[in-house]
């Protein structure tokens, strides 16, 4: 039976609170709050810093027992070093913690920055040196985000595929690429808001409709809502989940 897991990119927003987070809710506890509701959060703190041993093992300790974490690449790794000479930075960010998550780690996100066009041989070394299992000798899984219109053509997937790097079908408003192309055994799904990139929330025709293409894949599915600004993004993800478990 296919895995869903239904969450939001991180989940320190000012502007949830007294919204999603009720009034009052300490911010120390607004990840174990959101994790009683969702079944998984992508961990984007990681994006743009490397994170202590310590945060991953407060954020397993805080969470229950079945929840899973995403976890998204190291931005010095994708978007300053380009994919290239990635060895070292690459142990780092593993080296930060992320293995501290335990049974909890569920795939790695790497994002591009839309200046990044596809080059097969930069990517397929980088993919080479990833760690392909946890040290307690799970098989890790990897998602690519790519924002580059180059990436839309049959050798970009057919390298993803015999990587086994699931291609993330990014719903943005028509700004980036929206591809939904089967290119490992899970898929990854982020959801930016479809009329207003980071801002606008799912109406109900919306969300089921994305829950019947989650049924229809059949697959293990991780989706995460980003369309944060103005608090959607975990009412929607709420909502994903309801549609989903009539099952």
């Amino acid at each position: 039976m296919a895995e869903l897991r239904i969450g939001i990119s991180g989940w320190s927003y000012r502007g949830w609170r007294g919204d999603f987070y009720p009034k009052g809710l300490p911010q120390r506890r607004e990840l174990e709050y959101a994790a009683e509701r969702l079944t998984s959060i992508e961990i984007n703190g990681s994006f743009y810093s490397l994170q202590k041993p310590t945060s991953y093992q407060k954020w397993r300790a805080e969470t229950p027992d079945d929840f899973v974490f995403a976890v998204k690449g190291s931005r010095f790794i994708s978007h300053m070093k380009r994919m290239t000479d990635a060895e070292e930075p690459l142990k780092r960010f593993f080296d930060s913690g992320v293995f501290e998550l335990g049974p909890k780690l569920g795939p790695i996100l790497w994002q591009l920055p839309e200046s990044f066009r596809y080059d097969g041989d930069r990517l397929a070394a980088f993919f080479d040196i990833l760690p392909r299992t946890t040290p307690d000798g799970r098989e890790l899984r990897y998602a690519l985000e790519f924002r580059s219109k180059t990436f839309e053509q049959p050798e970009a997937y057919a390298l993803l595929r015999e990587h086994r790097i699931a291609t993330v079908l990014a719903d943005t408003a028509g700004r980036w690429p929206k591809v939904e192309e089967d290119t490992a055994d899970f898929r990854y799904v982020r959801l930016h808001g479809d009329a207003e990139l980071y801002t606008s929330g799912y109406d109900d025709a919306s969300l089921r409709r994305w829950a019947d293409t989650i049924r229809r894949w059949g697959q293990d599915t991780y989706v995460y809502f980003d369309n944060d600004a103005k608090g959607y993004a975990p009412h929607d993800a709420e909502r994903l989940i309801e549609l989903l478990a009539c099952d």
